[in-house]
């Protein structure tokens, strides 16, 4: 392995770590764990899996209608409404938002689009 490979992927665990250590991440983690103690919200997710999980089992046979999709629709404005999961939402939106900044800063220098280039290789 090369000493460049070998610094990049140093860079890359020393990314991983200041990630890790940004209040974004930090607010997440904490909002996150709120959420798994919070026997509300637990229950809630629950009720909105099996709901959206049935809906889906009906979509697939044919048998989905309307009403159903709005019982989905209300049980998870329901749990985006409970104040643990709202924080939640909220901080994941704030991680999301650090990471594409970062994934964007990552991205100026090589401006390389992979995903451009996914559809064929070697093309002139």
């Amino acid at each position: 392995m090369s000493i460049e490979a070998a610094t990049l992927e140093d860079l890359g665990r020393e990314l991983g770590e200041k990630i890790a250590e940004s209040p974004e991440h930090k607010a997440f983690v904490e909002a996150n764990e709120a959420v798994e103690n919070d026997a509300e919200a637990q229950e809630m997710i629950r009720e909105f899996e099996e709901l959206r999980h049935e809906f889906m089992v009906d979509r697939e046979a044919g048998r989905a209608d309307r009403e159903s999709m709005r019982d989905v629709q209300a049980a998870q404005r329901e749990l985006h409404n409970l104040p643990v999961m709202a924080e939640y939402l909220d901080a994941q939106e704030e991680l999301q938002d650090k990471l594409e900044s970062v994934n964007m800063a990552i991205s100026e220098e090589p401006a390389v689009d992979f995903g451009g280039e996914a559809g064929g290789c070697c093309q002139d």
